[in-house]
């Protein structure tokens, strides 16, 4: 048996996924962009250190601060009943749940849910979060499978950070601004910007340079073959693998 033998359930998006994950992307983009426009992009982190905070360790505790502000920017919007970007409803994950923040879009007469994973990197740090995991192999590859319309959204968030004296307490603050941002559907990476590393469980699924990638059209099903493609090409991992993930999580048909 082959992986060409096999009877597939193959997923069938809607045919407005391209033009709704254009619409929440630009909505995201939006944002982020007037958040640094209007200067709401600092986070400043108050301590007791009179050296102030440790720079060369800083990108240590950095993603969930940066997730915790977006977190907050989304749910302010949303806050707002007539906001512009249509954001009805957001909504912060659990700490093993694939995405980091929910977001509910209204478009038209319909909604639109989006799983966002935020992404922190350091401007001045070279080679800062430029190839992070994404998420499990299996449990993305299932996702699609269970909704063909499932959006996973990158939201790649870059900061840097910096001290200045406070002349009331005479300590020094931590600075974290949030200074560049890029938004993408997983789905409509390029097949080069998308790694699989066989460690962790079923494999993680990589972004190969997050600051720098490229957009290719495919219907979710291209993207469950592709992401297969990449699992079956690693050397630690065989047919036989793959086939009992697929048998688990219901891929084929039985």
């Amino acid at each position: 048996m082959e992986y060409n033998d096999l009877q597939f359930k193959i997923p069938q998006e809607s045919e407005s996924y391209s033009e709704d994950s254009r619409f929440v992307v630009e909505a995201i983009e939006a944002i982020v962009k007037n958040t640094i426009d209007n200067g709401n992009n600092k986070i400043i982190l108050n301590t007791n250190l009179k050296l102030g905070l440790p720079m060369e360790n800083i990108n240590k505790i950095a993603g969930p601060i940066i997730e915790s502000w977006a977190f907050e920017i989304f749910n302010d919007i949303k806050d707002d009943l007539n906001n512009t970007y249509n954001l009805v409803n957001v909504e912060s994950m659990s700490r093993l749940n694939m995405a980091d923040i929910l977001l509910q879009f209204k478009k038209n007469n319909s909604s639109i849910t989006a799983n966002v994973d935020t992404k922190a990197t350091a401007e001045d740090i070279v080679h800062s979060g430029k190839g992070p995991n994404i998420t499990s192999f299996s449990r993305i590859r299932t996702a699609y499978i269970q909704d063909p319309d499932f959006m996973f959204i990158i939201l790649s968030l870059k900061h840097k950070v910096y001290s200045e004296k406070n002349h009331l307490t005479k300590l020094m603050d931590g600075i974290m601004e949030v200074i560049k941002y890029n938004v993408y559907d997983l789905k409509f990476l390029s097949d080069n910007d998308i790694n699989y590393n066989p460690a962790l469980g079923t494999g993680q699924i990589q972004i190969k340079d997050i600051h720098y990638v490229e957009y290719t059209h495919r219907t979710t099903w291209e993207f469950c073959q592709l992401l297969d493609k990449k699992y079956l090409s690693s050397s630690r991992r065989s047919f036989d693998n793959w086939y009992r993930e697929a048998v688990k999580n219901e891929w084929i048909k039985k």
